[in-house]
């Protein structure tokens, strides 16, 4: 395909965007005009940006949507081509004054018009990623660079808080490979306000320090300014040629001034504006003609502001004043309602039904909809799975949270998503069982109580002892413990709270103690005095996987709990050894020189000739004067970095301990748990760590010892927990050999019996699991469950003490029970006298975690639960997790029981806020999900920042991001709201940025549901009972056809994506009936049919409805669980409780309520007028209800529709209701036109609809638009404009336009421009040339058109 005429211009820029988007190679010939023409294969000319854009995209082989056999999605992505293209002229009078566009707008309309366009884009955006479809199209490319200029120059950071979505959407756009080259890059205005014309506009695409294809119609004025080759032209300001060409301001090209627009047009025009001498007199009298009108302006103005500003001094008017008074009134009197309306829901005894008998409210409250409905749902044992059903089993462990802990956003969307799928399955015919409960989270426990109970009574622990502490954290659970599960209540999920666990529950205890021992009796689980990972903050020993690491380039100081003053990592320091004989020394370096003082051999290679002949020698340590052994190592030591000796530090390094185990090393352990020398530490016994790194310094550079220091990229281990450095110590502890187990976790996920989703983190299980190490499980707590392993000791005897180095290994006994340790203990030592103690430390809390799909369920024992409940069917939880617990949930428990612990895993994405921020309390971004749930002011909180442990400038700092994010506090949204948004946002391997916005959006949504079903009441009637299925859909009218064909599409596509666990395209499916055909077209449709129908009509037609909203609301249930409980429980069912969207049977068969009654789904006896939504069944697609032909033929209503909304918007049209004519060649296609033609005047407001034969015209004075090759609409416009002031304006815009295309004939015309003007410049003026004709011949049409009314 060629591309002649191939400029600069913004059309050409979208071509060229558009065929890297669709992977069409542009063969550029030579410009023969500026305006972009392409020649298909066929040889056919396309001469109009838009038109070729879609050429391209329709022949694309790539998914450009355009090129979709969709014709829905088609007219969708025209509708916003042509919305791009609408907002060029109102934008061009802001970027580009003086130009041709600029003409039809005033400033201040222009940007009216503008922000209207934007918000109206906002409001579609807040419910999408790109304007069209789940992928972008040609649609967003064209929108995306008609709006990089004013994003760059317009839109000011005030505006821009205001268009979250928007600006979250083109930041996606610019990110695309095709559009990063032209509209990457820039910065968005930084102005506050905006709105201001830039100087020298510049492409709006093109970031300023560099060249990229420009939009020249957006640039006249800067090119015009611009230096030509002969430098004619150097700046803004008077040159020896002529007087420099100015912007033409907003005012001056709003009059059409022709002397002004001939100045800014003309600037290279010899015979105008190149030669110097006195100012033409006529020229000049209109000069000051219009600068006294100018300044006769300004007069007025002033006077008029003035006047304003005397009203406002005087106080409001009394006219004002009753006005503000009467919206007081409504406002309180609205307030007033709606506290009668909550009074009134939340006054329902708890578990009893709602009473729902009153009027629909005039609006959608969340907190009088959402309320009593979950105590019903609990009382009614609707969440509670049936131990002897033949219902296949769908089994569902929750992610336990901290029993410290309390809802955040995360533990919003595993609530969110996990009750989806829970109420999905549970109405698709499942025995569900969804299993609740709380992790004992050891460290954070018992962290938060010491803290307590030192702030209360100023004890530690140990003043204490162990039970009394203990009994204290138990006090504590029980006191707090519970704060989550209340909040997890109102997030609507649907667990089974009977069978609530806690991992310190005494069945859960047994598992664990169970657990331990089979592994230790298999010899998985040994006794090892090895390094681990300590944290002297904690002063305990974490998982590798609990330590983050901080990659530094070099000298970088990092704050570390304990010191007042921040420490330096990433310096080398190199000091010397002096050699035992004298002889000279060997220079080492460390990144931490006070681990010298347990240094025990220095390593070189053993083929490094410059310590060969040290091989064997000793240097002597400088401290303590004791022999330090040269060894060599070629395992470790490179010779080629730094000396090429290295120190050893057996105690302190995970590689030094290595080398000391190959050489027999002695291991120094010079720290204390507080992270403080110990007596190893010589003279430095006591001091802190990091003291000690600067003093020892210090010493040896007065023994004369030190050799330099140096800037050292390396990385440095941080707890994740505390935050402290963490330490290598050397400590005896439990460890588990993960080797075997991992390769069993490894061989799950290759063989399908274990399925990871997102596929994408396969690659990352099998990397962790093939270099697992081994695990150390002991913990230096005490709250947690303690090891179950005893020391014994011997009358008489001094062994060493168990936890010090020095212990036994071999006097250790692993029993479920001391009477089972003592047993073995005096099997082990016949009639010796033993004497046990049980190891003071706990298990790692993972341990117990990953017990806890089996655990749960009875495990060891063999209960009914463990036989009909395990394996579970899905695992779902964050994706940073997967090491620290799904993993070890695997391992253990294809070790433990033979079984994979459940068949899928799927891990959701972090949730971050609007601007992909980490939640961070320091950012002030960290949201309450309550707070969105209920609403919260910005000066509430502000009050949460301060109940934290945050400093008082962290605090500051928050303060100030709250402030930003959330101006106006956070609005009410209600439950409903925010699942869906969470679910929505939902994407496989993607973070969710989380804007508030959106969710407040949903919140709207709701209340379209809610005045839908307010609809549908008013119009059902009171005495309406629907039929039990509608299977004869044939029989029914077109648009009950159309609807109910699009509503099992909809069914359709929502199960396939719950199934796949797409979870935003789910939520797409269900809003996108809902909103877009539902609301937006069937109840427009049937409005003249309920008001005016036959009976037998309006009967058919209110089964559809009925029927639409019954599946529609079954559909939504597991997304939206509360307002579709309300709204369903108002609809009226058929008399047999039938569905008539599925066949199956109710799914619940009647189980014991509480109170011991017998109750089906409903909770109270069977009865059908009870029973709720979520026992219902879920819609199964009806092919009984595909239509392809109604969809098809609603495709052509669609496109005439839209083809009219869109003239009557062009002309202004609110009210009115003109008369519809539509011409159309194809016989088939006008017979069903004209068929539908009351469906097509409903839905565009027009009062008759006329579809013509071939041939024959439309009356005079219409208004036409073109569907397609084969049909016009045409709107008649005469009665209805006022033709005559039309014909004024478009007569005026039209002189405008000669004006200018005359003055660029003019300017073109002189040969100073042929022989001087640069060519870019040529190009832009033969581009505005040809607009200025496309112009004039389009405004001919117009000025016909209105003229034809006048006759």
């Amino acid at each position: 395909m060629v591309l002649q005429g191939d400029g600069e211009s913004l059309a050409s820029l979208q071509i060229k965007i558009t065929s890297k988007i669709a992977a069409v190679d542009l063969q550029s010939l030579p410009k023969h005009s500026q305006a972009p023409v392409v020649v298909t294969p066929s040889g056919r000319h396309l001469d109009s940006g838009a038109a070729i854009c879609r050429y391209v995209a329709a022949i694309s082989h790539t998914n450009v949507a355009y090129s979709s056999t969709d014709s829905l999605i088609m007219s969708r992505v025209d509708s916003w081509i042509d919305f791009a293209r609408l907002l060029e002229a109102p934008l061009a009078s802001w970027l580009q004054p003086g130009s041709a566009q600029a003409q039809q707008y005033s400033q201040a309309a222009a940007k009216a018009r503008v922000t209207n366009d934007l918000n109206v884009l906002e409001q579609h955006l807040t419910m999408a990623t790109f304007v069209v479809g789940d992928s972008m199209t040609i649609a967003d490319s064209q929108l995306a660079t008609t709006l990089a200029g004013p994003l760059m120059h317009l839109i000011g950071r005030k505006q821009q808080e205001q268009l979250p979505s928007v600006i979250r959407w083109f930041t996606t756009c610019t990110r695309h490979p095709a559009l990063a080259p032209f509209v990457g890059g820039f910065t968005m205005c930084q102005d506050s306000i905006g709105w201001k014309a830039p100087v020298r506009s510049q492409h709006p695409s093109t970031p300023p320090k560099q060249q990229r294809p420009a939009d020249l119609s957006m640039q006249q004025d800067q090119e015009m300014q611009a230096p030509h080759d002969d430098g004619d032209v150097d700046s803004p300001t008077a040159s020896a040629n002529g007087p420099a060409v100015q912007p033409v301001s907003a005012e001056k090209a709003k009059k059409g001034s022709k002397g002004e627009v001939k100045q800014a047009a003309c600037a290279s025009d010899g015979d105008q504006a190149g030669a110097s001498g006195p100012e033409d007199p006529e020229k000049k009298a209109k000069k000051d003609a219009k600068a006294a009108e100018k300044a006769a302006k300004k007069a007025k103005a002033a006077a008029k502001e003035a006047e304003r500003k005397a009203q406002k001094d005087a106080g409001p008017s009394e006219k004002k004043k009753k006005a503000k008074d009467e919206a007081d009134a409504k406002k309180a009197k609205d307030a007033a309602e709606v506290k009668e309306l909550i009074d009134r829901a939340t006054s329902t005894p708890k578990g009893h039904k709602k009473d729902i008998t009153s009027d629909m409210f005039k609006g959608y409250c969340p907190p009088a909809v959402e309320a009593a409905w979950y105590e019903w749902w609990e009382q009614s044992g609707f969440f509670k799975p049936e131990l002897d059903s033949d219902k296949p089993p769908f089994v569902i462990v929750i992610p336990p949270p901290n029993v410290t802990g309390s809802l955040h956003l995360g533990h919003a969307l595993t609530n969110s998503i996990q009750d989806t799928v829970v109420r999905w399955r549970r109405m698709s015919g499942y025995n569900v069982l969804w299993l609740p409960g709380t992790d004992h989270a050891g460290i954070a426990t018992q962290t938060v109580v010491e803290k307590d109970l030192a702030k209360r009574k100023g004890l530690t622990r140990h003043d204490l002892g162990r039970e009394a502490f203990l009994e204290q954290v138990f006090a504590w659970v029980k006191t707090y413990g519970g704060k989550i599960f209340g909040q997890m209540r109102r997030m609507g999920i649907s667990v089974d709270w009977d069978r609530l666990a806690f991992t310190m529950d005494d069945n859960l205890v047994a598992a664990v103690q169970e657990a331990f021992v089979r592994l230790f009796q298999e010899g998985l689980i040994y006794r090892e005095n090895r390094l681990v990972n300590w944290c002297c903050t904690l002063h305990t020993a974490v998982s590798d996987i609990e330590v983050d690491h901080l990659e530094v380039k070099g000298r970088t100081l990092v704050s570390v709990p304990g010191y007042s003053k921040q420490v330096e990592v990433g310096v080398l320091t190199s000091f010397a050894y002096p050699l035992e004989d004298g002889s000279g020394e060997i220079v080492v370096a460390t990144t931490r020189p006070e681990t010298m003082l347990g240094d025990t051999a220095v390593a070189v290679h053993p083929d490094d000739d410059r310590y060969k002949h040290l091989h064997g020698k000793f240097v002597v340590h400088p401290m303590d004067g004791r022999k330090v052994p040269i060894i060599p190592d070629a395992e470790l030591v490179d010779m080629s970095f730094g000396t090429g000796a290295v120190k050893i530090t057996p105690a302190h390094d995970p590689n030094d301990y290595a080398t000391g185990k190959r050489h027999n090393l002695q291991c120094i352990n010079i720290l204390d748990d507080d992270g403080r020398m110990n007596a190893n530490g010589g003279q430095f016994a006591g001091q802190p760590r990091f003291t000690v790194r600067k003093t020892v310094v210090e010493w040896l550079d007065s023994k004369g010892l030190l050799r330099g220091t140096q800037d050292n990229e390396m990385s440095v281990p941080f707890c994740s927990r505390s935050k402290d450095i963490i330490e290598p110590v050397l400590k005896p502890q439990w460890w588990v050999n993960c080797q075997g187990m991992a390769q069993d976790g490894i061989k799950a996920a290759q063989d399908g019996s274990l399925e990871i989703i997102p596929s994408d983190f396969e690659a990352t299980w099998y990397r962790w699991l093939e270099n697992i190490r081994d695990w150390c499980v002991s913990r230096q707590l005490w709250w947690g469950h303690r090891i179950p392993a005893y020391y014994i000791s011997l009358e008489g005897e001094k062994a060493g003490a168990a936890g010090t180095q020095y212990e036994q290994m071999d006097r250790w006994v692993v029993a479920k029970e001391v009477e089972q340790a003592q047993a073995e203990a005096q099997k082990r030592f016949p009639g010796k006298n033993v004497t046990l103690s049980q190891d003071e430390d706990v298990l790692d809390t993972w341990f117990s975690s990953g017990l806890w799909p089996f655990s749960t369920m009875g495990w060891p024992n063999q209960t009914p639960e463990l036989a009909q409940f395990y394996p579970g069917a899905l695992l779902e939880t964050g994706h940073d997790i997967l090491f620290f617990w799904v993993a070890r949930m695997v391992m253990m428990g294809i070790k433990l029981t033979g079984k994979v612990p459940f068949k899928q895993v799927y891990l959701h994405s972090m949730v971050r806020d609007a601007h992909g921020r980490k939640m961070s309390k320091s950012l002030g971004n960290v949201i309450d999900p309550l707070h969105v749930i209920e609403g919260i002011s910005l000066e509430d909180l502000h009050d949460t920042l301060t109940t934290g442990n945050l400093s008082p400038a962290e605090v500051q700092k928050a303060t100030a991001g709250q402030k930003e994010d959330f101006p106006d506090g956070i609005e009410e949204c209600g439950t409903d709201a925010l699942r869906f948004a969470l679910v929505a946002y939902t994407s496989q391997g993607r973070d969710i940025n989380l804007d508030i916005k959106r969710v407040v959006a949903y919140r709207h949504w709701c209340n379209k549901l809610w005045n839908a079903i307010k609809f549908a009441m008013i119009n059902l009637g009171d005495d309406f009972v629907p039929v039990s299925d509608l299977h004869n859909s044939q029989q029914l009218p077109f648009g009950c056809q159309w609807i109910l064909s699009r509503l099992t599409a909809a069914v359709d596509s929502t199960i396939k994506a719950l199934h796949e666990y797409q979870f935003q395209s789910a939520t797409q499916a269900v809003y996108s009936f809902w909103q877009y055909e539902l609301c937006d077209v069937f109840i427009e449709l049937i409005k003249p049919v309920m008001s005016s129908g036959d009976a037998a009509t309006q009967q058919a037609t209110r089964e559809t409805l009925c029927t639409c909203l019954d599946v529609g609301l079954r559909l939504l249930h597991p997304f939206m669980p509360f307002v579709t409980e309300e709204l369903w429980q108002r609809l009226p069912h058929p008399h047999s409780n039938a569905n008539p969207s599925t066949t199956p049977p109710p799914l619940q068969q009647p189980t014991p309520s509480a109170n011991g009654s017998q109750a089906g789904p409903s909770g109270n006896g069977g009865d059908p007028s009870q029973s709720s939504i979520m026992m219902q069944p879920y819609p199964e697609p009806q092919q009984a209800w595909h239509n392809p032909e109604a969809e098809e033929h609603m495709q052509l209503v669609d496109n005439a529709v839209r083809a009219v909304r869109k003239l009557r918007n062009d002309y202004g049209l609110q009210r009115q209701r003109p008369q519809l004519f539509i011409q159309c060649k194809d016989r088939a296609r006008g017979e069903v036109l004209s068929k539908l033609a009351g469906e097509i005047g409903s839905l565009t407001s027009c009062a008759e609809v006329t579809v013509q034969q071939a041939g024959a015209a439309a009356p005079p004075g219409c208004a036409p638009a073109v569907i397609d090759d084969s049909t016009i609409v045409q709107l008649l416009l005469a009665g209805i404009l006022d033709p005559q002031k039309e014909i004024d304006k478009l007569q005026k815009e039209k002189v405008k336009v000669e004006e200018r295309w005359n003055a660029l004939k003019k300017k073109m015309a002189t040969a100073e421009y042929a022989g001087k003007t640069p060519a870019k410049i040529k190009d832009m003026d033969m581009e505005n040339l040809g607009k200025a004709q496309k112009e004039q011949q389009s405004l001919e049409q117009q000025l016909h058109d209105m003229k034809q009314l006048l006759q």
